[in-house]
């Protein structure tokens, strides 16, 4: 049974991208202290107990999950704006987009009884359309103790580069087996599954994902935490979750006013704070950000 890398928080990025580059998964131990971790919990269990089982196999039909925590939960907006994950999800996805987004955030409790879920990809949820780029950068956060026999995550490092309809073998298999307050790190394109619970108690993590700004996120970040939320945030996390221009002309909107009343050809957090000038697709930074990347890209003449 292969076992995963673990790092300590202190890790670089340097570090923590050597690894994830070679295997597509890591741990890294003892990210939140133990009064963030009771504090998260306190904050989401009243939604996660209220939330109903999945309703298939691979949801979980004694797996609940919860999302909308950047609405929901102070801590798990600290977790979400983590200056060291962000940081290394921002460096592992900018050869690929100008900026990176918020993904989903959804607290997964797998329950005494839940089956292994099946083995997939993380990227599959654009199907199998995206090629030769890597679009998700990937955490799960334990809140309680993760171990193999009450459902820790199964990964299988090294699966990064395998075709879509590879299936991996017992031995390929390994498991996240980690304490509260420490992080699964992984990459969209490892293989991996939620355990299989054989233990008398639950399972909690929280799964906080990035991906490039021009994709479509997974959760609906404008419905989950819409403007009159989001204008509370910091602009970091404003644009994290996609109140900001993914590229230039990516993402900018009219506000449906009458003629005359209001700007045309605005970014998203013009909702939030109402600032706008003239009429334009995007700034001139992004504009000419976008010029130098085609023009790099041109073959020579």
């Amino acid at each position: 049974m292969p076992k995963l890398e673990t790092l300590p928080a202190t890790a670089t990025t340097d570090e923590i991208l050597s690894i994830l580059n070679r295997d597509g998964a890591l741990i890294l131990k003892d990210v939140l202290s133990a009064a963030q971790v009771r504090a998260v919990h306190d904050e989401i269990m009243p939604y996660v107990e209220a939330t109903e089982p999945g309703r298939d196999d691979f949801t979980g039909r004694l797996t609940t999950r919860t999302g909308a925590l950047v609405s929901r939960s102070p801590t798990a907006r600290e977790m979400i704006a983590h200056p060291k994950l962000v940081e290394a999800a921002a460096s592992f996805l900018k050869p690929y987009c100008e900026r990176i987004q918020l993904h989903l955030t959804q607290v997964i409790r797998i329950r005494p009884g839940q089956p292994k879920q099946p083995i997939h990809r993380d990227r599959w949820a654009w199907g199998t359309f995206l090629k030769d780029i890597e679009p998700q950068f990937n955490t799960i956060w334990a809140i309680t103790e993760f171990t193999q026999e009450n459902g820790a995550t199964q990964v299988v490092p090294g699966s990064t580069g395998w075709p879509d309809d590879r299936r991996p073998t017992t031995d390929e298999i390994g498991y996240a087996e980690m304490l509260p307050g420490s992080v699964l790190v992984y990459t969209g394109s490892v293989f991996h599954g939620g355990g299989e619970n054989v233990s008398s108690g639950d399972r909690i993590g929280i799964n906080i994902t990035y991906t490039l700004g021009w994709l479509r996120q997974e959760e609906n970040q404008y419905l989950s935490c819409p403007p009159e939320i989001a204008r509370t945030l910091s602009p970091e996390l404003q644009a994290l979750i996609g109140y900001a221009l993914g590229s230039y002309a990516l993402g900018y909107y009219t506000p449906p006013l009458p003629a005359g009343k209001g700007p045309e050809l605005v970014p998203p957090d013009f909702a939030l704070n109402g600032n706008a000038s003239g009429s334009a697709f995007g700034s001139e930074d992004l504009l000419q950000s976008l010029s130098e990347s085609v023009s790099a890209r041109e073959p020579a003449q």
